[in-house]
């Protein structure tokens, strides 16, 4: 099984991680006239066939009790169902973020979602796993929090410039934010007790339970939709090429920053490899600021919030990485 030896390949992976993980939706801005709940399956068996490929490949090497199928074998069944429920907890919360992206745009949703999934997610992960300086990993939690409201303080300006502001999407990226934050511990201690499983297996069981959930998530949505008219699923086989091909497509970019995560949370623990992959929101804001103008014509207000977002973003971040010294 392939993992990092040094700190400076764990956070390689961690970064490529962050990078993945602000950029998969992409792919879903870029397609036209096609529900995210009808991308969203293709995304969900995405992530799934993905982490199941890196498994039998990366987590495959060696010839020892660490291997992905070995493994599998040997794991506490309780470690299998807790993985395969804090993937449906995420398949939630992705669900609504990819809601949230749809009402209120990448540089809003990822960071008020992600920023409070951070908080909740390292507090509850290091409550399982209490590994790094818990000093810096507060500092840079309230750090994330602040980034989170300047981000929301930002949103708000744009009703200055006559532009759209739906209460309804913060509050889908507050809800998505809980739940986000609400699967790491499932994962920790699935890492951590007992037979426990490693981050490919860990991988391979969160994605199936994220897509097995997807039956009840995503069919609620297609009929209770939060924006638009009711789908069925006609609409999903008659869906254009593109859709499919792109909603594959975010799901393995996700999915390999998945597995990157959690492969280099083996190294430095659960709780700094979530938050560092968690500036995920940087990378999901400049793309939403940059490619897709989501703040043009806004006003200097709003400039300026998102400018101090970004600051602080940066800040949270490097003190959680500097608390794995």
């Amino acid at each position: 099984m392939f993992t990092p030896h040094t700190l400076g390949l764990a956070l390689s992976m961690m970064i490529t991680s962050a990078i993945c993980w602000g950029s998969w939706a992409n792919t879903y801005k870029g397609v036209k006239n096609y529900r995210f709940e009808l991308f969203y399956w293709d995304y969900a068996i995405g992530i799934f066939l993905v982490s199941l490929i890196l498994a039998l490949t990366m987590g495959s090497t060696g010839h020892d009790a660490n291997r992905f199928l070995n493994n599998v074998r040997f794991a506490d069944t309780t470690n299998i169902v807790s993985t395969m429920v804090g993937g449906a907890i995420f398949n939630l919360a992705n669900l609504l973020l990819v809601a949230a992206i749809d009402m209120a745009g990448l540089a809003i949703a990822f960071p008020v979602s992600i920023g409070i999934a951070l908080v909740v997610g390292v507090i509850s992960s290091y409550a399982l796993q209490p590994k790094g300086n818990a000093a810096l990993l507060a500092a840079g939690v309230v750090c994330a929090f602040i980034a989170v409201v300047l981000d929301g303080k930002a949103y708000g300006s744009l009703a200055i410039a006559g532009r759209s502001v739906s209460k309804k999407s913060i509050v889908t990226c507050v809800v998505s934010g809980v739940l986000m934050g609400l699967w790491a511990p499932f994962v920790a201690r699935a890492m951590t007790n007992g037979n426990t499983l490693g981050p490919y297996s860990i991988a391979v069981f969160l994605t199936l339970g994220a897509l097995l959930s997807c039956a009840i998530w995503n069919i609620y949505f297609m009929k209770h939709p939060l924006v638009g008219e009711p789908v069925s699923f006609s609409g999903f086989f008659s869906g254009p090429i593109s859709g499919h091909a792109l909603g594959l497509l975010g799901g393995f970019v996700w999915g390999i920053g998945m597995v990157f995560n959690l492969v280099a949370a083996s190294f430095t623990g659960v709780a700094i490899s979530y938050a560092i992959g968690q500036s995920a929101p940087m990378v999901a804001a400049l793309w939403g600021v940059l490619v897709w103008k989501e703040f043009a014509g806004a006003p200097s207000k709003a400039k300026m919030y998102l400018a101090l977002m970004f600051v602080f973003y940066c800040v949270g971040i490097l003190l959680v990485a500097r608390a794995n010294g």
